[in-house]
């Protein structure tokens, strides 16, 4: 870390900053889903406190959004602060400005940064040269906040996640990474389910089981991969910025689509989870996705909640 960011401002949690989930100890996972629980009621019936007024965050946005920039904007304002959009238009960020300029000018003007961007090593850095928490609110590597608040949704369902069976079954992208994170922390089996070509990093696989116990399967059969399971889990085939790829995955995935006869070989109470978007009709049929056992719209809700517990307690 510079010299100018020593002095970090105080959090409860044991690190300043979300980069990864492997950032967060357990006993701040447990922090923040206990923080979350406390919240959400309060907030659903306009009761939440206003723990943290004239608190500003900047929201820095190299990709668009919809839930992420809704949800950290109105998270921060019911704890009774403020946002700020920004966009590479204003920043250049590793061009016009050095991410060490940056990170420095805006810890003197705000007291947190979101950043939803391309490149992970930009977060990592950014993080390391600000005073004030950065949170990451998406990468090409991992998306932290969005499974925090699966994780959330699994804990509502079923009352905890541990020895629950998560099947993730699609591309190993930044979702499926921070599943393994996520389960490197907490006790769950995840089968990632994903053709030969599309298996997680193995970087990010070796690092998760430095930092914990991982109970990790890789499968190529996604029938078998679903037996049993008590969270069923996918995410489009072609992120942002794989459009050129489409085609071809589309043809690679084809036998990995959520539908109703792969969903019936897992347990009959399992639940089925989406980041979203979706592509209706690829990744996903109509049928699951609107189906009984469809949590989708939970844990969508669940991103403001989460977020909004990390942002209190990391900018506590």
């Amino acid at each position: 870390m510079s010299k100018s960011s020593k002095s970090s401002k105080s959090s409860k949690l044991s690190t300043k900053d979300l980069v990864t989930i492997l950032d967060f100890t357990p006993a701040d996972l447990e922090q923040v889903f206990a923080l979350c629980a406390e919240q959400k009621p309060l907030a659903r019936e306009h009761r939440l406190p206003h723990s943290h007024p004239n608190r500003t965050l900047a929201c820095i946005f190299h990709k668009p959004s919809l839930r992420t920039r809704i949800s950290f904007e109105i998270a921060i304002r019911q704890l009774g602060g403020s946002s700020l959009y920004v966009t590479n238009a204003e920043i250049g960020l590793g061009e016009r400005e050095s991410i060490e300029d940056v990170g420095r000018v805006l810890s003197r003007f705000v007291d947190g940064i979101m950043i939803r961007t391309f490149d992970h090593e930009h977060v990592r850095k950014l993080a390391a040269e600000s005073s004030v928490p950065v949170v990451n609110g998406l990468t090409d590597l991992t998306h932290p906040c969005q499974i925090l608040a699966d994780v959330f949704t699994v804990k509502e369902e079923f009352g905890d996640i541990t020895g629950r069976k998560v099947v993730y079954v699609g591309d190993g992208n930044n979702i499926a990474h921070s599943w393994i994170n996520a389960a490197a922390l907490m006790d769950f089996p995840l089968v990632i389910a994903t053709p030969r070509d599309y298996a997680p990093d193995e970087n990010v696989v070796a690092a998760a089981r430095a930092k914990g116990s991982l109970d990790l399967t890789v499968s190529h059969d996604p029938v078998d991969a679903v037996k049993g399971a008590d969270v069923v889990y996918t995410d489009v085939w072609a992120s942002m910025g794989q459009e050129d790829e489409a085609a071809a995955r589309k043809k690679a995935f084809a036998d990995f689509q959520l539908n109703d006869a792969l969903i019936s070989h897992a347990k009959d109470e399992a639940i089925v989870l989406h980041c979203l978007p979706a592509h209706r009709g690829l990744e996903i049929t109509d049928s699951v996705m609107d189906g009984p056992q469809s949590r989708v719209y939970d844990e969508a809700e669940n991103r403001l909640h989460i977020q909004r517990a990390v942002l209190a307690l990391l900018m506590d």
